[in-house]
């Protein structure tokens, strides 16, 4: 006898959004969470337009586009000079931009949605052990509560319990940087609708319009502050911007290290892996939430197809379909980080061969293409 169909362990978007897709497909689902309460930050802040794609079929997307807001354009620049600008206008999609969206809205939108549907979350839950048999899976949590389920999927994040409990290896490495971010408010030269990417000699910074009227900054430093404070935004911004932005306060801020992994094995017998506990990497590019999304759009349709009496090898067509993905964006992020905090005197270099690229028509779509997500159709 099984609780559920489907235990899903961890409720951020890729849990959220397997939830939305399972419940469509009549599949009973349960899902949990360790955090109290959802997120109420911003953290990854773009949706790109492969993800809202997929995201029209659990009738998310036309939520997420009235409480978004649409840039066009992703500009590298030196100072005032722009070496590199990626135009999305010209994209095959009905979505040619970058939707600029806090993270804490997209979870609430997909919550609402899983409600809809009749499902929710239960929070706060924190797993302890899995045991599996030719059946099942049998979950127990801090509580003394145990689900039996006939399958488990982690969308717990890079530090999974259930890629733990699978034993399943997640291979990879740090850099050496700390990254500061920053939601703040702007004075100044700072456009809505273009994310910017700054490559100055004293280091980069991404400075990316918000639809509440802030900005996201996000840039490496090696003596980040826990709470950056106006001051020292503004500080980044004079040495590594165009000049003539003024921050006038921080609404949220915070550090962090990054991390490049990717697990050795998207499914173990009946448990798989979604999103951060699946593959972590640099924000650069903004990949990291929308592969999670579109993982779990995948997996839905592999859990639904075996549950309804397909074969099980669905579930490895899902591995062998988005682990070779996760490895190319991991690919990607890690040469833009690199390029990114390249030492000093190999800067200039860097962005002189950087204005060069910015003139093939050739590289700048495949550019546009890549960080769309419309590569992985």
């Amino acid at each position: 006898m099984h609780d559920t169909d489907v235990l899903i362990v961890g409720a951020g978007p890729t849990g959220l959004t397997l939830a939305a897709c399972l419940l469509l497909s009549g599949t009973r689902v349960s899902i949990v969470d360790r955090q109290a309460e959802a997120a109420n930050t911003s953290r990854a802040a773009g949706v790109n337009a492969r993800t809202l794609e997929v995201l029209e079929r659990v009738d998310v997307t036309r939520r997420l586009l009235k409480e978004g807001l649409e840039a066009p354009r992703f500009t590298v620049r030196d100072g005032a000079t722009s070496l590199l600008s990626v135009d999305f206008s010209g994209l095959r999609t009905t979505y040619p931009f970058t939707l600029m969206v806090p993270q804490s809205t997209t979870e609430r939108l997909l919550l609402d949605r899983v409600r809809e549907l009749g499902g929710d979350v239960v929070r706060p839950k924190t797993l302890l052990t899995l045991a599996e048999d030719e059946a099942g899976v049998l979950a127990t949590f801090d509580d003394g509560d145990t689900v039996r389920a006939r399958y488990v999927v982690g969308a717990d994040g890079m530090h999974s319990t259930v890629r733990t409990q699978a034993g399943i290896g997640f291979t990879g490495g740090a850099y050496d940087h700390s990254f500061v971010l920053a939601d703040v408010h702007l004075r100044g030269d700072a456009p809505s609708d273009e994310v910017r990417l700054f490559w100055a000699s004293e280091g980069l910074t991404v400075v990316a319009p918000l639809p509440d009227g802030a900005f996201r900054v996000v840039a490496p430093v090696d003596d980040a502050p826990e709470a950056p404070s106006a001051e020292f935004v503004q500080r980044l911004l004079d040495e590594r911007g165009p000049g003539g932005i003024a921050v006038t306060d921080v609404v949220w801020g915070s550090r962090f290290r990054i991390h490049h992994r990717v697990a050795d094995a998207y499914r173990r017998g009946r448990i798989m892996l979604a999103g951060d506990a699946a593959h972590v990497h640099s924000p650069a590019g903004g990949q990291g939430m929308n592969l999670g999304i579109q993982d779990a759009v995948v997996l839905a349709d592999a859990l639904a197809s075996v549950l309804a009496g397909g074969p099980e090898s669905r579930l490895d067509d899902y591995a062998a379909a988005r682990r070779p993905i996760a490895n190319e964006v991991i690919a990607l992020t890690d040469r833009l980080t690199r390029l990114a905090t390249l030492p000093r005197p190999l800067r200039p270099a860097r962005n002189a061969a950087l204005r060069v690229v910015g003139h093939l028509p050739w590289a700048t779509r495949a550019l546009a293409s890549r960080l769309s997500g419309l590569v992985y159709r």
